[in-house]
């Protein structure tokens, strides 16, 4: 780093004497630390703008030489070290219990300690306890709990990773016996009242006042979204509120860097107590729920009311036609066979798989729920510097005073940023890459560099003085208005005309359009000094800005990212609307929509917002397609009213001022070079800026939502069916219709087998559009559809009762083996028919896994009461006379349930 230091002993010798850990622990911390940006350390602030340096150093009892050991102990003690609320990742042993609390596992959980007390506590002392069914479902819960645990505690040790791959430090000024001593120290380190140096690339690491600047330039974007720097100096600022405080031109914030020049300030404000920390402050802690975690709730109460009714009705049943123990326990087999045991593993199966394909795109699922909200997203909310535009400044044209693009303005800004020798701000390199390497190779051929007049706050532009020939030429390049009153002449078509006061009004609207185009202007102007008239030794000074001629003007900007006008289409074509909020000014905003593809329509200021209701608020943002000069809270508040009204948010941002956007949106996305406090606020993280990624993520979240729907609806109705087959059974039989061990086991065969739906294909009219949880749907399929097995059930009742003469307590394994095999293959084969609205095997097939699967089973289901592990669960082999009925009765349901199916999607609009 280079800086201006006063070093009387080295930086190592520095590192040495600062207060050692083990001396920083006998320090008693002071825990009065507000978690927002106290008033009165708003009032430091707004009095450090307006009033001058030394009165900052007064108020943090420091002096130019720094802090004495003795004062930075002093001052740990009352503020603490310089770091910021954040959330950290919990133990791991926390984290894996965290995935037990989930809805759908809870359901499995409780069911396994009611089977615990009937089948081992109370069971049987002739049968003794049964093991089967509780180890069977704490299976399930394990092994999803696990899947869920590895695949977010991976994800987060990467994000993890992320920050550690960077440790900053910053060159401190402080006394050492009594010396100005200046070295390298972590962030974490500076207290207020500290004198730190900062120089080109440096963070700022605390809030600060500036004692010293040169041609100091701040990138403020993470704050403010603005792309272009910030100029700073140590000028008394004039009027600044708490709420103007960014703007305030001597004061620096944690977490923005220096873009060029060099400073010097006193640290106001650190960790929770600086501007930065305020906002850490107010986004830790418990995350809002999400449109996944809404959905999984609604989803699971319409599942527990299902099973509540038919738990009920089926106990009270059997009860009056049987006795009551065996009613009981017939209850708990339906509450079982009502649930779909496999749903977690399903769901976390999907989740991971799309978790694993979205990290071969560089991309960190943190967390496993976001792929679905991902899905369910119909609104993108984004930040516009960095995300949607590369957050660097370009040069977007150099033209001549008429507006036509001049490579003489070029030429002559190439010069001028080329020969100077300070340090080069971020549009001098722009001007340089705009003329390219043949560009400077001219410009070094015909110029010879004599001197310069350095850039100044006050001036506002710098010059060069350049030898062409026997000739002197100054080129200055400078703010507009600065440059214009140095100007007597203009150079149109070659000729040099006198600069009257209509063509300065022309020049001034032609400023005027590239300003409302979202441009940063500058102007070039030349002068030619004869030989003659040069002064003696060609020392020029400021005084020589003068009498000189007008050649054009250059007009910057952050340019669009090459990719993001493609994405955005993209997203609108699967029915995500982009919405830009930033807090940028609105004619930048403007221009970069307008480059990318986006109608910007009316701009909402933020200022605009405060005032409203989040509900009048939603109703504007439905509208509303840009939002400028917006403030966090602003961005956060308008995130949070689009969800009021419905919509699944996604949010985009890489800066400190989107951290509490990332946070309320139904899913944060950030990259890997964003801020620490972003990339914690966010459920995604790209590893590169490339907005396409988050098409792949859209679709694969979807895929994962239809394929997880698939079998919550596959699994309900036919659940529901069969149970209302067993309601009507134990109405009318003088025995229970099917065993309870049975039950189970033709469950889990069924489920084992829908663990490779998340591997099925996909309709491509199912991931057109967002996709979200909701209950409506489930119900209506539920009692639309599940009755359908019923019908083939009962059947099956009456083949096993008439035909085959399974009408007693003698037969009744006969009756259970004949309507298991039925129950099992119709519920399997069945899949094919719901998995999709189409015409299936013909129109659309199921994946490999899923077909090799599902047969699987049904083999298993035709072989099971033929085998001694059938014998003794209950059954027994059926006649070969049985299998033709089987067939005609599979057909049946085959042809009848791609009837209803179609009647269902034209009353309903919709399948899966």
């Amino acid at each position: 780093m280079s800086v201006d230091r006063t070093s009387i002993e080295s930086a190592d010798q520095f590192l040495e004497k600062t207060p050692s850990a083990a001396t920083a622990k006998r320090i008693k911390r002071s825990e009065t630390a507000s978690s927002n940006l106290a008033a009165g350390q708003q009032q430091l602030l707004v009095e450090a703008a307006m009033t001058p340096a030394e009165h900052s150093l007064r108020t943090r009892s420091s002096a130019l030489d720094g802090l004495t050991e003795y004062q930075v102990l002093r001052a740990r003690e009352r503020f603490g070290r310089n770091e910021v609320d954040h959330d950290k990742p919990a133990p791991a042993i926390v984290q894996f219990l965290k995935t037990f609390v989930n809805p759908f596992i809870l359901i499995l959980i409780f069911l396994a300690g009611v089977m615990f007390f009937t089948d081992v506590v109370f069971a049987d002392p002739q049968e003794g306890p049964d093991f089967t069914g509780v180890i069977t479902v704490s299976i399930m819960v394990l092994a999803s709990a696990i899947v869920r645990f590895w695949q977010e505690y991976r994800s987060s040790r990467a994000a993890e990773e992320l920050k550690a791959m960077v440790r900053t430090t910053v060159a401190i000024t402080r006394q050492i016996k009594g010396r100005p001593v200046t070295g390298e120290l972590p962030i974490e380190d500076v207290v207020p009242g500290d004198i730190v140096q900062l120089a080109a690339g440096d963070m700022i690491p605390a809030d600060v006042r500036f004692l010293r600047t040169k041609d100091l330039q701040i990138n403020q974007a993470m704050l403010t979204g603005e792309s272009m720097p910030a100029e700073k100096t140590t000028v008394i600022a004039d009027d600044v509120t708490t709420q103007t405080l960014i703007d305030a031109p001597n004061l620096g914030f944690m977490g923005t860097s220096v873009v060029s020049g060099s400073g010097t300030a006193v640290v106001l404000g650190t960790g929770k107590q600086s501007y930065f920390g305020s906002m850490a402050s107010a986004i830790t802690g418990k995350r809002p729920e999400t449109a996944f975690d809404r959905g999984i709730k609604k989803v699971t109460f319409t599942l527990i009311k299902f099973m509540v009714v038919m738990v009920t009705v089926v106990f009270i049943v059997n009860g009056l036609t049987k006795d009551w123990t065996s009613a009981f326990m017939f209850g708990i087999t339906v509450a079982v066979g009502l649930t779909p045991e496999m749903l977690p593993l399903v769901v976390t199966a999907g989740l991971a798989k799309g978790a694993n394909i979205m990290s071969r795109r560089k991309v960190i699922v943190k967390r496993l729920n976001s792929i679905q909200n991902l899905g369910a997203m119909d609104v993108l909310a984004t930040d516009k510097t960095g995300t949607l535009t590369e957050d660097r400044i370009v040069l977007e044209c150099h033209i001549d005073v008429d507006g036509v693009a001049c490579e003489t303005t070029l030429e002559y800004a190439a010069a001028n940023a080329h020969f100077q020798t300070g340090l080069r701000n971020l549009l001098d390199a722009a001007v340089l890459s705009a003329a390219g390497p043949r560009g400077l190779a001219d410009v070094q051929r015909r110029f010879a560099f004599v001197d310069e007049m350095p850039f100044d706050f006050v001036r506002r532009r710098m010059s060069v003085v350049v030898k062409e020939g026997a000739s002197r030429v100054i080129i200055t390049k400078g703010a507009v208005e600065e440059v214009l009153a140095l100007c007597t002449t203009e150079l149109r078509d070659g000729d040099e005309l006198p600069l009257g006061e209509d063509r300065r009004e022309a020049l001034g609207r032609l400023v005027a359009e590239q300003n409302e185009l979202g441009m940063r202007v500058l102007a070039v102007a030349v002068r030619t000094v004869d030989e003659a008239s040069a002064p003696e030794g060609d020392e020029f000074g400021v005084a020589d800005e003068r009498e000189m001629t007008l050649i054009g003007f250059l007009s910057f900007l952050d340019p669009p990212k090459a990719t993001a006008g493609s994405a955005i289409a993209s997203l609108k074509e699967h029915g995500v609307a982009t919405k830009v909020i930033t807090g940028d000014n609105p004619l930048v905003a403007a221009t970069v929509c307008k480059q990318i593809g986006i109608d910007p329509g009316r701009i909402v200021l933020g200022p605009e917002t405060d005032e409203m209701s989040l509900t009048d608020l939603g109703r504007l943002a439905r509208e509303t397609t840009v939002f400028a000069k917006v403030s966090p809270s602003q961005k956060a508040r308008i995130v949070e009213a689009m969800r009021e009204q419905g919509f699944t948010v996604g949010f985009m941002g890489d800066g400190i001022n989107d951290a509490q956007a990332l946070r309320t949106a139904d899913v944060g996305i950030s990259v890997d070079t964003a801020v620490d406090i972003a990339k914690e606020s966010a459920d995604i993280i790209l590893l590169e800026k490339d907005l396409t990624v988050l098409e792949g993520g859209v679709i694969e979240g979807r895929r994962t939502f239809v394929n997880t729907m698939k079998y919550i609806k596959m699994t309900a109705s036919s659940n529901f069916g069969n149970m209302f087959s067993v309601l009507v059974a134990s109405a009318l039989l003088p025995f229970l219709p099917m065993i309870p061990l049975v039950v189970l086991v033709q469950n889990l065969s069924y489920d084992l087998s829908m663990l490779t739906l998340p591997w099925d294909r996909v309709d491509e009219e199912d991931i057109r559009r967002p996709r979200k949880w909701e209950s409506k749907s489930l119900g209506k399929f539920m009692t639309f559809i599940g009755p359908i097995s019923s019908i083939f059930d009962l059947s099956t009742y009456a083949l096993m009762w008439f035909v085959f003469a399974a009408n007693s307590v003698e037969h009744a394994a006969l009756f259970q083996s004949g309507w298991f095999i039925e129950s099992i293959i119709s519920q399997t084969l069945i899949v094919h028919m719901l998995r999709t609205k189409r015409i299936p095997f013909i129109q659309s097939r199921a994946s490999v896994p899923v077909l090799l699967a599902t047969g699987a089973v049904c083999l298993f289901g035709l072989v099971l009461p033929f085998t001694g592990w059938g014998a003794i669960l209950g059954l027994v082999p059926l006649p070969w006379t049985y299998f033709p009925w089987l067939v005609a009765t599979l057909l049946a349901y085959v042809f009848l349930t791609q009837a209803i199916k179609r009647i269902y999607i034209r009353k309903v609009g919709s399948w899966i």
